[in-house]
Order: structure tokens, then C-alpha cells, then sequence
């Protein structure tokens, strides 16, 4: 395991799933992490869950990433705890699959704003607080490297994910703040557990992805202790895909 001893990090939409996962690994390699997310009774019971497992100190925080005030507050609480911020997992997302000629402008606005503005007001406000350089990781998906007529608006979220990582990532190198992204596959969550019920779904995705079954969050979360670590020094503007040979089949 790559060592944060003493590092403190924000993730966003981290009271369950992926976002959960991650958070937990990063406790488990020493940081001290602020879990963040719409839901304070359940965000709450994710910090106390994570201190209790890893001895670490945690600190719950709603956010709505797609208000820029909630932010701010968020950053603003995490430096009054902790005294500074080292890294960022931009995590916090939705899915809304519906054919891209009935999608509403309602439906855009709510998917863009969390999705791709969230991403933007996150890192924004993190960069004010890691004066001695910094990591962030954006979590993307393999949705944002390819073409789909019903999750064409969270493809399109997802590609603007990948690409604001690289202009993060040329902006911020003079500060030494490294950012990148993880473009994850299947992965078993709250998210997809309606496609995975779904017989024909599950056999077209499993039969889509080369190992032959979904991801689980721990999976992805690994890699992002990674990208957060001295392991990952010389890496800016990278999106790493995990997605089970999904791309190469």
C-alpha cells in the first residue's frame, strides 16, 4: 500500500459506492478524510464507519458539489479541522440514461452541473488550500470514450471530465498539484445494480468485458491511493482506465 501518513483528502459523493470505497482506502493508507455528500445523516454514519475501521480521523460534510457556496464551505470546514488539504477525489456523480434526443433541458442542467461543474467548483476551491502542492483525482468512466444513444449527455459529461483533467493538469503544474482521472468500467454499485438485475443487460455487459464480471469499488479505489501517492510523482494529465478489458475487447 502507497503511504499518505498525514495527508488529508476530500471525496466527494463518498457515503456509499465507489466514492465510500475510496475514501476507506485512503483512511486505511493514512489520511485523514472528509466524506462528503448530499445526505448528512448517511455521510455521518460512512465517517464514523471509516474512523471506527481505521483509526484515522474523518470529518462529515454536505455538499452539493453543483452549488458553489456548499463548496466553499466544505473546503473552508476541512481546513479549520485539519489546517490544510492535500489532495481531491472529484467522485460525486449521476447517471441519467435516456435517448439523447428526449433528453430535457432540465435533466442536462442537472447531470452537467453535478457531473462536470461539480468537478470544476471542487477543484477551484481545493487549490486555494494545497500551498505545498497537491493531488487531484477526478473519477471519469469509459462512458466518456465512446458513443451511446441512451447515455449519450453522461458520455458527454464523462469526456468533459477527461478532458478538464488535462487542462487542470497543464494549469497546475507550476504549483506542483497533480491532477488526474480514472475512467472506470462495470463496476458493481448502487448505480448499476438496476442494469445488473436486468438478465439481458447483465449478459451484454459481462459479455462485453474481457474478465467477465463487474468491477467492485475497491477495485477503483486502489487506484486512486495510487494516483494520490508519491507512486504516481511524474504522472499529470493521465486518465488510467480499469474497466476489465472492456476498451481492448
Amino acid at each position: 500500500m502507497f503511504s499518505l501518513t498525514n495527508k488529508v483528502a476530500i471525496v466527494t459523493g463518498s457515503r456509499r459506492g465507489i466514492g465510500k470505497a475510496i475514501a476507506k482506502a485512503l483512511a486505511q493508507a493514512g489520511a485523514n478524510v472528509i466524506v462528503s455528500d448530499i445526505d448528512l445523516s448517511e455521510t455521518q454514519a460512512t465517517a464514523d464507519e471509516i474512523a471506527n475501521e481505521t483509526g484515522q480521523q474523518t470529518l462529515a460534510v454536505k455538499c452539493d458539489v453543483a452549488q458553489k457556496s456548499e463548496v466553499e464551505e466544505m473546503v473552508k470546514a476541512t481546513v479549520e479541522k485539519f489546517g490544510k488539504l492535500d489532495i481531491l477525489v472529484n467522485n460525486a456523480g449521476i447517471l441519467i440514461g435516456k435517448p439523447v434526443l428526449e433528453m430535457t433541458n432540465e435533466e442536462y442542467e442537472k447531470l452537467m452541473n453535478i457531473n462536470l461543474r461539480g468537478y470544476l467548483f471542487c477543484a477551484q476551491e481545493a487549490v486555494k488550500s494545497m500551498s505545498e502542492g497537491g493531488r487531484i483525482v477526478n473519477i471519469a468512466s469509459i462512458a466518456g470514450m465512446f458513443g451511446s444513444p441512451v447515455w449519450a449527455l453522461y458520455c458527454a459529461s464523462k469526456a468533459s471530465v477527461i478532458s478538464l483533467t488535462k487542462s487542470l493538469a497543464v494549469t497546475l503544474a507550476p504549483k506542483k498539484i497533480l491532477v488526474n482521472a480514472i475512467a472506470p468500467g462495470l463496476i458493481e454499485t448502487d448505480m448499476t445494480k438496476d442494469l445488473l438485475a436486468d438478465q439481458k443487460m447483465r449478459e451484454y455487459l459481462l459479455g462485453r468485458t474481457p474478465l467477465g464480471r463487474p468491477g467492485q469499488p475497491e477495485e477503483i479505489a486502489r487506484v486512486a491511493v495510487f494516483l494520490a501517492s508519491d507512486g504516481a510523482s511524474f504522472m499529470t494529465g493521465t486518465t488510467v482506465v480499469a474497466d476489465g478489458g472492456w476498451l481492448a475487447g
